[in-house]
């Protein structure tokens, strides 16, 4: 456990806690670089498959920087607070990440903290949870993938019509606009979370990798037989060099449970 951040393991799954309740779990640059460690961690340890990242109390998941903190840090120093190479909450810069990580979102999710929950493959959210991207009311705006991650996951005027305001989005709203995948009553989800990184764990985790690298890549691919012919994709090369395309059709005719590799 660190000081503003807390790490919990259960088998294969891995769940990141930000920790700074106090103040809407919002980041300075000390937790930043926790959720950065915590992440390293999740990317490196072969035995951990999915990511739950969620935030302590029942306000906020995160209200984004803390803005208090980089002003009395500018005004003593005049030095700009740095953010870990992997971006903020040392997620979203994080291009090279293939497991898949689900944002629960238990409340505020503002400004960075929205930004965070992009760059999560699944956003479970509460009923209680709020979205939005408000730093153009600050005089800033959503540098850490908002803008161009808002734009790519729902229509494109609906993406304006929420950064060009900074308006808040409740979750069910959220939902309807598609960048929410599932909305929970609060007081289930962290059980919801589970359930889906549950369904994640009864995949292949190769054939997850495989998808999400896929996935994501040929995104912006022009052209459909561009993307699916001619790109190289690592993890779907992985995919079909591992032992999990071995066991999956075997448990299958044996009518039994896959028993994954991961490898």
């Amino acid at each position: 456990m660190g000081e503003y951040s807390k790490t919990e393991r259960d088998g294969h799954l891995f769940v990141i806690t930000i920790n700074r309740p106090e103040v809407y779990n919002a980041l300075h640059p000390m937790a930043n670089q926790e959720l950065s460690d915590a992440f390293d961690e999740f990317a490196g340890n072969p035995e951990l498959w999915v990511a739950i990242i969620t935030g302590a109390g029942d306000k906020a998941f995160s209200a984004g920087n803390d803005l208090k903190y980089h002003a009395e840090i500018r005004a003593k120093t005049g030095a700009r607070p740095v953010t870990p190479p992997k971006g903020f909450g040392g997620l979203t810069s994080r291009f090279d990440l293939d497991k898949p990580v689900i944002a629960a979102v238990n409340g505020v999710a503002m400004g960075g903290g929205f930004e965070i929950a992009l760059a999560c493959d699944i956003i479970i959210a509460s009923d209680r949870a709020k979205f939005a991207l408000p730093e153009p009311r600050v005089g800033l705006a959503a540098a850490a993938g908002g803008m161009q991650r808002l734009s790519r996951q729902i229509p494109l005027k609906k993406a304006m019509g929420m950064m060009m305001t900074g308006r808040h989005v409740l979750a069910q709203e959220g939902f309807e606009l598609g960048f929410v995948t599932a909305v929970v009553p609060h007081e289930r989800l962290m059980q919801e979370a589970r359930q889906w990184a549950q369904q994640i764990l009864e995949c292949s985790p190769m054939s997850i990798r495989a998808t999400k690298q896929v996935v994501m890549r040929s995104l912006d691919v022009p052209g459909l037989e561009l993307a699916a012919r001619n790109l190289h994709y690592p993890a779907f090369d992985a995919l079909t060099r591992s032992d999990d395309t071995i066991e999956g059709p075997k448990a299958f005719a044996e009518k039994r449970k896959p028993n994954w590799k991961g490898r």
